[in-house]
């Protein structure tokens, strides 16, 4: 099995400022590079940035970028770390691929956190990704949801299962 991992940015990969005085983060190093190295993972895969960007700031022409990128890769097992707050949107986007496998996550906190859940994310995507039929999910609060049935509660942040009749897509 070989896994191909794209960043796209997101709280994942927020690391602090370079700058004096400074409060914002900034997007750096893919998060995943030292989480994998943590894991001590006995696969193959490989690691590339796409973007680096917070996910609201993500665009359609970014969307249709990554589209084309992950259909023209030879795996066809892919991981994206991306933010929270628009990875169902960029998910429903890619669900036009397929014939791969494609799995959506990030985390709530940057990997950099002592407390940050990037490591169990990751960790969920990857205990799910060669057991799950084609198709683009979500792995987030140690659950994997299919794009079209998962939303994100707004009181508690945490992305749940939603029903068919709930589903407009």
């Amino acid at each position: 099995m070989q896994i191909l991992f794209i960043q796209t940015g997101g709280t994942i990969d927020k690391d602090y400022p370079k700058t004096v005085k400074g409060y914002g983060f900034e997007i750096t190093k893919p998060a995943v590079e030292s989480i994998l190295k943590k894991l001590h993972v006995a696969f193959k895969y490989n690691i590339t940035s796409f973007l680096k960007k917070d996910s609201q700031e993500i665009t359609e022409e970014d969307r249709n970028g990554l589209l084309e990128f992950c259909k023209t890769v030879k795996q066809d097992k892919i991981i994206i770390t991306h933010g929270t707050d628009t990875m169902i949107q960029t998910a429903k986007y890619l669900s036009a691929i397929k014939d791969k496998t494609i799995i959506i996550t990030g985390a709530f906190l940057p990997e950099k956190f002592k407390d940050s859940d990037a490591s169990f994310n990751i960790g969920t995507a990857l205990g799910a990704i060669e057991h799950l039929e084609k198709g683009v999910y979500i792995a987030m609060n140690g659950r994997v949801f299919r794009y079209n049935k998962v939303k994100r509660e707004l009181k508690t942040g945490h992305f749940i299962q939603i029903n068919s009749t709930q589903n407009k897509q």
